[in-house]
């Protein structure tokens, strides 16, 4: 909105020819996102207690400490992240960009149905909301429609391909296929990040970090110089898609000041599953769907966990974790909260690091 109103004005007003940098209209969407943050913030948590009055339902079967140190605490804290990073992507964002809405779409939209999730665990007083069938079949409905959108935009020979990181050529054509490829990472990526998400800022920093990461690899994809350079493959437009990621992270600086331990409020699906959704659709956009898989490793080790503890329990009746996701496993080891938090932010941050390296080494 601001792009389009001071920006025409730039002949007139040479300070307005600012606005035609995506470095200086991302970190306006970093700045204005915490800020909404930090201002709705606490009325956003006075309202959800008062409306919650317990708070999220504890798991029984969980971490026997969670009963003590977690209950009464109020769930739906993604929607302050929702809110921020929303009116921020809309203030600052080119909005006739033809990847902005789609990227925005899917965020919205799992964000929305994160939230009748948690209002129904809220209103029922129970960690069972909507069935597990019925909420793949949302998300993969939306991410259906969303990979058809970004589909028809992406230039050729990118519109059915998949890249592969490591080599700077090769691309693999696959064709409808693309599609369902798609809406495997935009579902899996919401569900992975919602499944990592089980300790006081456990989630919010790593899909952070994969943001930070994202953020530049949109900007060099986006840029003809960048991405001969480095031999990416060329995505017109897709810059404009630091300016949404930049606007995520200050969104989640804002909600983690709020989240840090002892948690005032916890995102609950309304953040997960949008965050990661989020993150998912802006990898199907810049090509780099596999990179994500590395950036976003941690996600994908919480949920392979879970994945092998249900699959060893049906298969043998035996448990390989004391309790899945892995975080939980560790705790049930001994290790304390804070603990597993910070080398599990430390993990992220090395899966990042390795994730960048893909840029460079083709």
């Amino acid at each position: 909105m601001l792009y389009h109103i001071l920006f025409p004005l730039a002949d007139q007003f040479a300070v307005l020819n600012v606005f035609r940098y995506l470095t200086f209209r991302t970190g306006g969407a970093i700045m204005t996102a915490l800020i909404i943050s930090f201002l709705f913030g606490p009325v956003l948590i006075n309202i959800l207690k008062t409306r919650q009055n317990v708070g999220q339902p504890i798991r029984e079967d969980g971490p026997e400490g969670h009963l003590l140190t977690k209950k009464g605490t109020p769930t739906m804290g993604g929607f302050l992240i929702l809110l921020a990073l929303t009116l921020a992507t809309l203030l600052w964002a080119d909005l006739n960009n033809a990847y902005i809405w789609p990227v925005l779409g899917v965020t919205i939209a799992y964000g929305t149905i994160g939230f009748l999730d948690d209002y129904l665990k809220v209103t029922r007083q129970t960690s069972n909301g909507l069935s597990g069938r019925l909420k793949l079949l949302l998300q993969a409905a939306i991410a259906v429609v969303a990979a058809f959108v970004i589909m028809h935009q992406l230039p050729m020979p990118l519109t059915t391909t998949l890249a592969v990181p490591f080599l700077k050529s090769t691309l693999i054509n696959l064709g409808w296929g693309f599609v369902i490829f798609a809406v495997v990472v935009m579902v899996g990526a919401s569900n992975a990040v919602n499944l990592t998400d089980g300790l006081d800022g456990l989630a919010i920093v790593p899909v952070m970090i994969a943001a930070g990461v994202f953020a530049l690899i949109a900007y060099l994809v986006g840029n003809a110089v960048f991405s001969n350079y480095l031999q990416l493959h060329y995505v017109p437009g897709a810059g404009e898609l630091a300016v949404f990621l930049g606007a995520l992270v200050g969104g989640g600086l804002g909600f983690l000041w709020f989240n840090a331990p002892p948690a005032k409020v916890f995102m609950g699906d309304t953040g997960s599953l949008s965050l990661g959704g989020a993150l998912g659709a802006v990898s199907v956009v810049t090509k780099h769907e596999l990179v994500l898989a590395i950036v976003g490793g941690l996600f994908v080790l919480e949920t392979v966990s879970v994945i092998v503890q249900v699959a060893s329990f049906k298969l043998t009746g035996k448990r390989i974790f004391a309790m899945a996701p892995l975080h939980h496993h560790f705790e049930k080891k001994g290790w304390a909260e804070s603990t597993i938090v910070i080398r599990f932010w430390i993990i992220a941050s090395i899966l990042a690091l390795v994730g960048l390296s893909t840029l460079k080494l083709r």
